[in-house]
Order: structure tokens, then sequence, then C-alpha cells
């Protein structure tokens, strides 16, 4: 059964009672499923409306538009559907099944209506809630209905199947790096900010560490805001947003899901995954809790030919996530906490060979990535105006093991350290820390006005520690510290019907301090004793944007934008050495148009970025941070979505990136090194594509839904880094996946299958950077897999 039937429409904040009840509101509610129905209602009316049983999420309702009261919108849309809504609070109502005096045939759902007009979809990233056809900038929205569970357990790669100018990279799960829009600093994780800002729910979830990649299960909606975003978001939003959205408790249903699948993959060995939700309203309409399990196991498909082993890259994934939601006095208070382990037995790259799913190496590459977070957030409206504070804390240990360093690699590197034991191996742990809190209190207003004012702040600790050999020996760490404080503030006015003006701009001052780890400090900053010092950045980004409708579902619009990121201290070698901050502009161009069941958005982009940051490799193959010179990246983005017939919808997206070092940085990258045919940006595809189709049908009129979904995706070429050494040619495949699905009642079986051709491809060309030099290093896509799954719910 979907999740969405399950888990039902949030119980939004409720209008004053004259307010709720009285006044007519302009709605546009197209005829579907009620839960997505009242969901919409609810967001256009400022209404909270919740179900009483979890089995009326999927009863179709009607179409509704104009001026309507609340009652009389629900009146309209309820016609025989054979339920009712009943008021039980000010600004409250409950859905629940209509009494009837004696058994009646079961009415047939109304028809779809294919040209009812679109509900109106709000870009909550936005911060105050902007709608999407008033937006100036790129956006694209996920709903979490159109995530099943046999996807929600891939993680970040559901996002990237999804929005063609979200690309990452493929070390394995809970090891990679998300980029957006083609602004892409390097191939491996350091102590650079990313250059994507990643949030769950309204705190941030990374800063100097990778894609903690959470599951995404019981998900709302994902939405990734194309970048940079600086004003809204600040430092580390380079090239955009990805902010999830998790299903909040809901207050009136009781009831949940339990889902179990197993999968085959060929020249692999079987997985499998389970998982259970359940949502308790503790007093109705004011107190809920919800809770989420899951647990699953990914065989592998990688052998090991010297160690005569088969399938070795097995990654066990456990988590889950509980959440807490009071509304007391107007207030809507919620708690939350994640929490997510994943355990790889070795690395997922091959050397090519046979065909294209072993390698040689003399050891085990393990990996692990342990992510917490605990979240409170408290918000309220008064009528257009809203408060939102949120607090946060989040923490990321990562741990990696590369093979291939040699006693004489490290005495080549580390001159000062003598091994007392053959090398086996090399080891890089990263532990994050990271402390947040925003305030701000916006105003909506009428087709995209409003403005919003916000206060935050952050402070980050990370700590990189290193180590060689069976016995641990100890090499040169890093532990960086950050502190930021913001002021921000947008707003948006319209000065001719249909124009919106916005304008806005972010006060950040930045505290910085470092030092080594594992070390004696003199030896550590002996080249660069300044980077011992605290400093102090203090950065303005200003922005400004544009949007024309010259009639309704078309939308115009411009913008420019700034971000940046802080510096920090990095280990190059054995020694402690600083690099400085980066600053990107970009200027952006767009269309959207929403029309007669036909979504299309087409936008231009480019971006000017200087003093890169990024976490490269030396000579003998250990990694590091530096400034590697400046930039520029040129975007084209296109996407559509149809409405093929009632029940098919189809999409098509294309992702064009041309990117260019245009000053390298001699200091890091020598003559002989310099500009070439491998100064491009890396890990970003010169062109990207996905095509897509979901039907859904009832069977014989009765209460049975067939549905089937599928897809094709192409991703173009890229290079793992800049430079002759790291100018590694990658990408140029084809994925592709189906899932079928019949669901009766709570009941639901699914069959899914990926990699429909079993192709090989290259996801990423790395796997020890230790090797880069003399091993040809692929990351084959997981070869064809089938899934069984079943879901019931209660």
């Amino acid at each position: 059964m979907r999740r969405a039937e399950l888990i039902l429409p949030l119980a939004l904040l409720a209008a004053p009672p004259a307010f709720a009840q009285e006044k007519r509101h302009s709605v546009s509610v197209p005829a579907g499923r009620l839960d997505a129905a009242v969901f919409t209602l609810g967001r256009q009316t400022g209404s909270s409306i919740g179900l009483r049983e979890p089995g009326l999420g999927a009863v179709r309702v009607r179409a509704v538009k104009g001026k309507h009261s609340v009652d009389g919108a629900l009146a309209e849309m309820l016609k025989g559907s054979g339920t009712r809504a009943r008021r039980v609070a000010n600004g409250t109502w409950l859905i629940e099944r209509a009494p009837v005096e004696r058994p009646k045939p079961r009415p047939a759902p109304p028809p779809e209506e294919p040209d009812a007009p679109p509900a109106e979809i709000l870009v909550t990233g936005s911060k105050r809630d902007i709608p999407l056809k008033a937006y100036p900038g790129g956006v694209q929205i996920v709903e979490g209905s159109d995530i099943p569970v046999s996807e929600g357990g891939k993680g970040s790669d559901v996002i990237a199947n999804r929005v063609a100018s979200l690309a990452s990279t493929h070390l394995g799960p809970g090891r990679n790096k998300l980029f957006i829009r083609g602004i892409a600093d390097s191939s491996f994780v350091g102590p650079t900010q990313a250059t994507v800002g990643q949030y769950w729910g309204n705190s941030r979830i990374t800063y100097s560490a990778p894609d903690p990649d959470l599951k995404l299960y019981d998900i709302g909606r994902v939405e990734v805001l194309e970048g940079p975003q600086g004003t809204l978001y600040g430092a580390g939003s380079l090239g955009g947003v990805v902010r999830v959205v998790p299903r909040a408790p809901d207050f009136w249903a009781s009831g949940g899901q339990v889902w179990g699948g197993g999968s085959i993959t060929e020249h692999g060995t079987p997985s499998w995954d389970v998982g259970g939700i359940l949502n308790l309203p503790i007093k109705e309409g004011e107190l809920a809790a919800r809770v989420l399990l899951f647990s699953g196991r990914d065989g592998g498909y990688i052998d090991d030919r010297e160690r005569d082993l088969k399938d070795v890259n097995s990654v066990r994934t456990t988590g889950g996530r509980a959440a807490l939601r009071w509304d007391v006095d107007g207030w809507t208070i919620d708690l939350n906490g994640v929490g997510q382990s994943i355990k790889g037995d070795d690395a997922q790259y091959s050397d090519g060979q046979g065909n294209g799913l072993s390698r040689a190496s003399s050891i085990a590459q393990p990996f692990e990535n342990e992510f917490w977070l605990g979240e409170l957030v408290a918000r309220k409206r008064w009528g257009t105006l809203e408060l939102s504070s949120a607090y946060a804390y989040a923490q990321q240990y990562v741990s990696e093991v590369f093979a291939g360093a040699s006693v004489s690699d490290i005495n080549a590197a580390f001159p000062v350290v003598t091994p007392a034991a053959p090398l086996i191996g090399y080891q890089q742990v990263n532990r994050v820390n990271m402390l947040t809190t925003e305030t701000r209190l916006s105003r909506r207003g009428p087709r995209g006005t409003g403005w919003l004012i916000g206060v935050s702040l952050l402070q980050n600790k990370g700590r990189v520690n290193r180590s060689f050999g069976s016995r641990r020996f100890a090499l040169t760490g890093v532990r960086n510290t950050v502190d930021e404080a913001t002021l921000y503030g947008e707003g948006t006015i319209e000065p001719i019907r249909g124009v919106t003006i916005t304008a806005g701009g972010r006060l950040t001052r930045s505290h910085l301090t470092g030092n080594a780890e594992d070390t004696d400090r003199f030896l550590a900053f002996r080249e660069d004793p300044a980077a011992k010092a605290a400093r102090t950045e203090t950065r303005l980004l200003p922005s400004a944007a544009i949007a024309y409708q010259p009639y309704s579902g078309l939308t115009l619009f411009g913008r420019f934008e700034q971000g940046f990121r802080p510096g920090g201290l990095a280990v190059r070698r054995d020694l402690i050495q600083r690099f400085q901050g980066d600053r990107l502009s970009t200027v952006e161009a767009g269309t959207r148009y929403t029309g007669n069941g036909v979504s299309l958005t087409a936008s231009a982009s480019m971006t000017w970025w200087t003093s890169i940051q990024a976490d490269l490799i030396d000579g003998f193959g250990f990694p590091t941070t530096a400034n590697i010179g400046d930039g520029r990246v040129l975007s084209l983005g296109f996407a559509a979505r149809w409405k093929a017939a009632p029940g098919l919808d189809l999409d098509a997206s294309l992702y064009l990136n041309g990117s260019k070092v245009t000053n390298p940085s001699q200091a890091v990258f020598p003559l002989a090194e310099g500009p070439s045919d491998f100064n491009r940006l890396p890990n970003v595809a010169d062109a990207s594509g996905r095509l897509g189709a979901a039907y859904r049908t009832r069977l014989g009129g009765g209460d049975t839904e067939f549905s089937a979904t599928s897809y094709l995706r192409y991703v173009g070429k890229s290079t793992l880094g800049i430079g002759p050494v790291l100018g590694k040619s990658q990408g140029d495949y084809v994925d592709t996946g189906l899932e079928l699905r019949l669901e009766r009642g709570r009941r639901a079986l699914t069959l899914s299958a990926t990699n429909l051709l079993d192709t090989r491809g290259n996801r990423f060309a790395l796997g020890s950077p230790l090797l880069i030099r003399d091993n040809n290093q692929i990351t084959p896509l997981r070869p064809r897999t089938l899934r069984l799954g079943l879901e019931v719910g209660f």
C-alpha cells in the first residue's frame, strides 16, 4: 500500500476561527486521492484537515475550484465518495466515513479529470512558501508519494535518478559528495565545506563531511534548489540545496505500515530490506508521535582475485527516526531524532578485467558512516505572519581504509616517520560535530510577495586523523573549528501586476581556528607558521531576482546570486597548510509553464568561481586540500512533464554542463600540468538526461489498483579531477529501472528491476587514491537486480 495512504496528510497550522470558518478562499484542487486533496486544500486555506482512518487516503474525490469556504469546498469535494467532513475544533476538520442505514453497493470512483487545473505547488525551501509559478529560480520537487519503498533504501540515488541537475560521486554509501548545476570542486572528502547544502527538515546535516546517504523512507517531499543559495542558506550552498522533508506525526490517524523485500543480483549475492512505520496520536488534535525503523543488506558483486574471495563489497545499513509533534496555544513544536549506521565490508571498485566485476587487492578496504541528528523546531502563525525557530545538533563519524600504501611511498612522503612493520593500508577517520540554530520571521503575501528576516548561528568542529599499517602508525592530522554568526533578509514586491522583484542579502562573520593532530606542532607548521593563527572573515552576499507572468501558467525569471565558503587548514604530506575561502557569482535566466496537463521548464546560467577550494591527492596519492585557481561554468537545463492520458504521466529532462578551470594555480599544478584538455571541473557530466513513465489504473472497477513506473537515465562523460593524472574518464552509461505494483486495501505486492540491460559502465573512476597512477580503477553499476516486496498497512 502506498505510504501516502498510510501516513496521512499533515495537520496544518490552524487559521483563526472566524477566518477559517467563514472566509471564502480561492481554491484549486484537482480530482484524485483524498489524502493529496485535503493536503492541498489545507495549504490553500490555512486550515487543519485530518483523516480518521488510514484507508480513507485512497478514496477518489472530485475537483473543486473557485471561491469557497472550507465547509463548502469539502462538501463539494466529498460528494459521492462515501465520506463526510466534521468540524471538531476551531479551524479543524476531520474526514470520516459517512454513516449508512443499510449496506449499499460501493459507489464507483469519480472519473479522472485530466483537464482539472493543478493544485498550487509551494516551494517551502524558500522559507516563506512561495508558489512555484512565482519562484524566480531553478527548483525541482520530488513528492514523497512518488518514492516507493523499493527505492527509499537507495538514499540520495533516488534524488539523482529523478533530478538531472544533481550529480554524485560513487565511492560508496556514506562516502560520496553531491554536486548541483556543475559546481563541483573535487572527488575527495576533506576539510573543505561541501558545495551543496543538505537539510533534513529545517536543519543542516553536513558541513565538512560526505553525504550521509540517509534512506528516504516515509518522506513528504524533496526539494532541490539550484544555486547558489547564499542569501537564504549561506556558506556551502554554492551549487544549491537539497532539502528533504520527512512526514510529520498525524494528530488523528492511528496506524502504520510494515514492509519487507528480497533481491537477487546477477553475478552477486542476495539482498534484503525490512522496515516499519507507526503513527500514534497521543492526544487527538494536540499531541502525536511517529516512529520509523529499518534495516537492510546490499549483497556484494565484486570479486577479489588476489585473495580469492567472491562478492566482497556487501553493505549493511540500519537506522530509524522518531518524531513528536505538539500543538499548543497556536504553537507547533516538533522534536525529531535521526540515526543511521552504514558499514561496508570492502570497496566497490574493480579494475575492468574479465567481466568488469573483479580486482586484485592484498587487503580488505572496509568503510563506515555513523550519523546522528537531534532537532527542536517551534513555529507559530498570526494570519500571514510566521515565526520559526530551530535548534539542531548533528554528529558524523566516517572511517575509510585504502589499499596500496608501501614502505617506500610512506618514507618518501613522510621522511620523519620510520614504520616498524610492513604497511598494508592507509586509514582516514573524519569526525564532525555541528551545532546550528536559526530564528526567522516571515510574511507571505499574494502571488509570491512578502518578506523574511532571520538570524542564525553555526559551530562546526571537524577532525581528521590518519594512520597506516596494521599497527596504525599515526600520520599528521588536522582539526578545524568554524563559528558563524549571520543576519539575512529578503523581500519581494509587485510594482506592476504580474511582475515581482526580489532583493536580499546575507551578512556573515566567520571565526576560524585550526591545529595539528597526532604530531609535533613545530614540525607540522614548519612551512606555513601562519596557518596556526585564528582568523576572522566577514562576507556580504547580495541577491536580486525578477519574475514576470504575462498570463496564467507562464513565468519568465532572471536571478543574480552569490555564494562563498570560508577557508581552513589541511594536511599536505606531513605539513599543515592554510587554504583560502572561495566565492562564486551566478547569473540565471529561465522560464516555467504549466497548463493543459503539461509542465515545462528551461533555464540557463553562467557562474564565475574564484579561488576554488578542492580536496585533491598529492604526488604520492594521499588526500590534501588546496586552492586550485579560478573557473567558470555554463549550464543549460530542460524538464517536461505531460499527463498524456488518464492515469498515464510522462517526464523527460536534459541537463548540459560546460566547465573550465580558467586560471589553474601554478602552486598546485606545475606548468607541465597546467591548462590542457584536462582542466574541466570534475565529476559533472557534460550531459545527463532522463525519460520516465508512470501508469495507474483500477482493475475491474474494484478496489484493486495496478501501477507501473519506469525510467531510462543517461549519464554523460566526466573526469575524476583536473590535470593529466586525475583526468581519468568516467560516466557515459545508461541506467534503467522498472517497478510493477499491485495494491488492494492495505496490502501491496511489488516487483522491481534495476539495470535492466546489465550495463557495467563506470560511475566513478576511483577506488583507492594511492593506486590512481598505476591502476585502471572503475566503479561499475550494480548488475541487473530483481526485488520482490510486500507492504502491509494497519
